[in-house]
């Protein structure tokens, strides 16, 4: 079980805390939404749930994850990309089957 972050992903990741002032990292997980049944829910971690999450380190970035989303993203790789005048994180999960056609929810 694993989740990674690309560098442009970590040091958009690492500006934001810097920017907050505190912060562990991240929180990823999902949440029911959208056409496809779930989305993806990411906030900065300020403290950890022993025994609850899980906790991953990559390109200097802490994941927290609970036990209940990791059923659902393990193997996801959190990117962070610019088109044009959007911007934002991407979630390349090699578990999903199908995604709504706005790109907000997915399925497994």
């Amino acid at each position: 079980m694993a989740l990674t972050i690309t560098e442009q992903a970590a040091d958009r990741v690492k500006a934001f805390l810097d920017n907050r002032g505190k912060g562990l990292g991240v929180r990823l997980g999902v949440k029911t939404s959208g056409c496809s049944g779930m989305a993806y829910v990411i906030e900065f971690v300020d403290d950890i749930n022993e025994g609850e999450d899980e906790i991953f380190e990559s390109n200097g970035v802490k994941i927290v994850v609970d036990k209940k989303s990791l059923v659902y993203i393990d193997g996801t790789e959190m990117d962070f990309q610019k088109e044009g005048l959007n911007e934002g994180f991407k979630f390349n999960n090699p578990n999903e089957k199908d995604s709504c056609g706005c790109g907000e929810s997915f399925t497994i």
